[in-house]
């Protein structure tokens, strides 16, 4: 899920003098790590966000991973893993041996099928089918040879397989056309999950059956849930979690201190981004193009991003964030600073009574969810052109709304799958995108599929340049902007610095007592 970048800030001592610090506590418990990322669905066929596919991550395998900073995935529950020819329409992996599942059964290559079988066929609204777009049908040649036939050449499949979309489940416990709603999991991760409330708590032990990319597995970890960044502030300033991650509150995240010396502070560029998403289907008050320019016209990027988020945020004017292949300006370039004027001049054009009134949805105490809908209705009122009436929802109901086309505008994250430009392409913008704005442009269809026959990526800079400048266009969505990771820790945790590293995989089994 996204491309390693640069760790910005290390842990407030060196490596070194971790070693000296003294033993504080019980060792033999779990390493408690705290969250606002929320749990959609322990069913990979029916999760498709940064919180579950977090939690996928240790409890589940994929055939392929991606190393620390990797931007090519690496042998997982597979051996090794190939294209065949030179079509990019052939992939075929070999399983790894000695996998086996909690039951006991060995992992076979009908497992691998039928685990992405049931996540195309159950096509869930909040699941990850649109991933899987380019697959046209898997094969389970032997018991340890799996065969994906694609519909079209596809250089990123490899990619896709490794993220939350291509984990592997035990074909006896899911069943293959609806999703398991029990709290089981039936994984075979580095970690076991060993107990599980929704919202509020899930318990990993190491799993000793592990057989995979990694050398070992990590210390017991409990994992724990808070509903906002306040609740999980104050777990962390009364020491009720050992680590914070994903996220604190921006004041707190502004004023963080390296040179504290009790705790570590991780701050490092991120790809994850945040879009103010646009329906763009026949009924709506946003339909016509032009009205979706004017309100790109009035966005203020840079005073959302020093207000609400206190600078720990960067203001982003494009699709493909700053350090991924193709990124571009073209929201800068076409609407280089805000002007009620040019937006009126649009709303005029288009024949619309003002104020245009709208909708605009967000996620409840989802980090500054709600002082950002705020601080973006107080813009757009400004102006006198637009009329916006806000209003938060849980977190679940918000997917199922936005799935359904039933607001008009909302904000939200995007955490990338992988680390490719591909993962901004097709699943926000493309015909039957993930974020269901009802966009569909035929052009940018073409260059999403033509930019995935390039296994040498950097040629597919341009196709994605042009995509950008189209969607600068025809704006199905706004760039708000991009965030940077912090991690923090208390001083006898070490390895916190690897938790997150831009490729979507959360490391827990880094994290150590000292």
């Amino acid at each position: 899920m996204r491309i390693l970048l640069t760790l910005l800030v290390l842990a407030v001592v060196g490596v070194g003098g971790w070693q000296l610090l003294p033993s504080r506590g019980n060792k033999d418990r779990a390493i408690t790590v705290g969250t606002t990322d929320a749990v959609t669905a322990l069913d990979p066929a029916g999760a498709y966000d940064a919180g579950s596919w977090a939690l996928f991550s240790n409890v589940f395998q994929s055939l392929l991973t991606f190393e620390p900073g990797g931007v090519e995935p690496v042998p997982d529950a597979a051996e090794s893993c190939a294209f065949e020819g030179s079509g990019l329409r052939t992939y075929r992996c070999t399983l790894r041996s000695g996998i086996t599942f909690p039951s006991g059964r060995a992992m076979s290559a009908e497992d691998v099928k039928y685990s992405f079988d049931r996540v195309k066929k159950i096509d869930s609204d909040v699941g990850p089918a649109s991933l899987l777009g380019t697959l046209g049908s898997v094969s389970a040649d032997d018991e340890h040879t799996v065969t994906f036939h694609l519909s079209s050449s596809d250089a990123t499949f490899p990619l896709k397989v490794a993220t939350g979309a291509g984990v592997i489940v035990d074909k006896d416990k899911y069943p293959a056309d609806a999703l398991r709603t029990d709290s089981g999991v039936d994984g075979t991760g580095p970690y076991t999950l060993t107990a599980y409330t929704k919202g509020r708590e899930a318990d990993l032990e190491p799993n000793r059956n592990y057989r995979g990319y990694l050398s070992g597995t990590g210390r017991p970890v409990a994992l724990r849930y808070y509903a906002d960044s306040g609740k999980l502030q104050r777990a962390w300033k009364s020491r009720q979690i050992d680590v914070a991650t994903r996220t604190l509150p921006p004041r707190v995240l502004s004023a963080l201190n390296p040179s504290d010396p009790s705790q570590r502070v991780t701050d490092s560029d991120s790809a994850e981004t945040r879009n103010l998403y646009l329906n763009t289907r026949p009924g709506s008050p946003l339909h016509d193009a032009r009205v979706r320019r004017a309100l790109a016209w009035l966005v203020n990027r840079e005073q959302l991003a020093s207000t609400v988020y206190e600078g720990t945020v960067d203001p982003l004017y494009s699709l493909i964030p700053t350090g991924i292949t193709g990124h571009t300006t073209s929201f800068f370039d076409d609407y280089p600073k805000p002007s009620t004027q040019k937006a009126r001049e649009l709303l005029t054009e288009a024949g619309v009574s003002l104020p245009v009134r709208f909708t605009f949805g967000y996620g409840v105490n989802r980090e500054a969810s709600a002082p950002e809908a705020a601080e973006l209705k107080k813009q757009l009122e400004a102006s006198g052109l637009f009329k916006v009436d806000v209003k938060g929802y849980e977190w679940t109901d918000f997917q199922k709304r936005w799935a359904a086309g039933k607001m008009d505008a909302w904000a939200v994250g995007w955490v990338a799958d992988y680390p490719d430009p591909d993962t901004f392409g097709a699943p926000l913008v493309g015909t039957g995108s993930a974020m269901s704005t009802g966009y569909s442009n035929k052009l940018v269809d073409h260059l999403i599929l033509d930019s995935q026959q390039f296994a040498d990526r950097s040629r597919a800079a341009k196709d994605f340049e042009e995509i950008q400048a189209d969607v600068a266009h025809d704006v199905p969505l706004i760039p708000l902007w991009q965030r940077k990771d912090y991690v923090v820790s208390t001083e006898d945790v070490g390895g916190s610095q690897y938790l997150v590293d831009g490729t979507g995989v959360f490391r827990l089994w880094r994290l150590g007592w000292i």
